[in-house]
């Protein structure tokens, strides 16, 4: 038999590259959707663009249209100029601001989101934000359990967000995000907190696990409330859910611990801002709740 004659030369020499454009394009989609909590058949329904075409997007092989651009830009509840991974302005003096921020440390930019706090959204001490418990975290890290049980010790009122999102809306979070989109329900989201804080002098709150991705309502949130993020691993918060009888995180989607994963990533340096970490992994809920509470007594007792 003839040996076979070598492949041509084009076949691997003339493959198209991709765009860099393209590929930082596509990473920042797939980042900006992870964080709000987004799966990618939602944020194309969202989008009113094919699943498939904004898979070839998040890929780097898509070469959408601004228009297109525009739409998932709006789903995302972000400008277009964030999705670009730039943001511009006609005001002088933010492009000031923005040159005095650049380059500077985390713990510098954490000072000075202090320091404006203070100037504009009137942080509170962190002995007033004491009388507000906020509890946030990934959906199963336990913030319904603990935070009836700290709201029980405390003898404070257990406040769930979710639970005002639906008497506000008329209807459950979820139908608020099928009915009206994902940019409502964050609306609505800000709305209950808002009402959450100025309803209840005294409050343990359970906050939605999404809620840090907005940054309006999480400024909010960090500047009136004590927080405690509620931590575990991606495996531990999935098998939690999952107990609970909610089927919904692994229902079609094959990637659901990926993506779980992925989002967890994505949300962890927001979660961090919270005045208290506390990790619930391989923890009886009881001894959660036990030392939850004696930190929480001692913060109390040095306020006096």
């Amino acid at each position: 038999m003839p040996p076979r004659s070598p492949l041509p030369e084009i076949a691997v020499a003339h493959l198209p590259e991709r765009v860099p454009l393209q590929v930082v394009l596509g990473q920042r989609v797939r980042r900006l959707r992870a964080r709000r909590g987004l799966t990618r058949k939602l944020l194309a329904q969202t989008a009113d663009v094919s699943e498939r075409h904004l898979a070839n997007l998040e890929a780097g092989d898509g070469n959408p249209s601004i228009l297109i651009l525009n739409q998932i830009a709006a789903a995302l509840d972000c400008s277009l100029a964030e999705l670009l991974g730039d943001e511009t302005t006609d005001s002088p003096e933010w492009l000031l601001i923005r040159d005095l921020l650049h380059g500077r440390s985390p713990t510098q930019l954490e000072a000075a989101r202090h320091a404006l706090t203070q100037l504009f959204g009137g942080m509170n001490s962190s002995g007033s934000r004491l009388d507000r418990i906020a509890l946030i975290g990934l959906r199963g890290a336990g913030k319904s359990t603990l935070g009836r049980g700290l709201a029980a010790r405390l003898k404070r009122p257990f406040i769930n967000i979710n639970r005002e999102i639906e008497r506000l809306a008329g209807c459950q979070p979820d139908e608020v995000y099928s009915l009206y989109g994902p940019v409502a329900y964050r609306r609505y989201e800000r709305r209950a907190l808002e009402t959450c804080i100025d309803t209840h002098p005294l409050a343990v709150i359970d906050a939605p696990g999404g809620l840090v991705t907005e940054a309006a309502t999480f400024n909010l949130l960090l500047s009136r409330c004590y927080t405690i993020w509620l931590t575990a691993t991606p495996e531990e918060h999935m098998n939690r859910v999952i107990a609970q009888g909610d089927l919904r995180p692994m229902a079609g989607n094959r990637q659901a611990m990926d993506d779980l994963r992925l989002i967890l990533e994505e949300r962890t340096p927001f979660y961090a801002k919270a005045d208290l970490m506390f990790d619930t992994g391989g923890r009886a809920a009881a001894d959660c709740l036990e030392a939850i509470a004696e930190i929480l007594g001692q913060a109390l007792a040095r306020r006096g």
